[in-house]
């Protein structure tokens, strides 16, 4: 299994992973390990499919837009 070394670790980031590390009863390598393959498994956000989804979405919706006076009615019930 490969070895990696890091330097330079700003002390506030060690800290940090120390404290991550305890919280989730791992060694501090066992947290790096698992910071770094959250980090190589996430998949990247693409604003154009989210949109296409998000529109998708609300086309099939079949419900009537509120009106001004429902949203004001709403409102002050909301306050009572």
């Amino acid at each position: 299994m490969p070895t990696l070394t890091i330097k330079g670790l700003p002390d506030p980031i060690y800290e940090r992973l120390k404290a991550q590390a305890n919280a989730h009863r791992r060694s501090l390598n066992g947290e790096i390990i698992a910071c770094l393959e959250r980090a190589v498994s996430a998949t990247r956000f693409d604003p154009g499919n989210w949109l296409a989804e998000v529109r998708a979405f609300r086309d099939s919706l079949t419900l009537e837009p509120l009106t001004g006076r429902e949203l004001r009615e709403a409102r002050r019930a909301g306050r009572a």
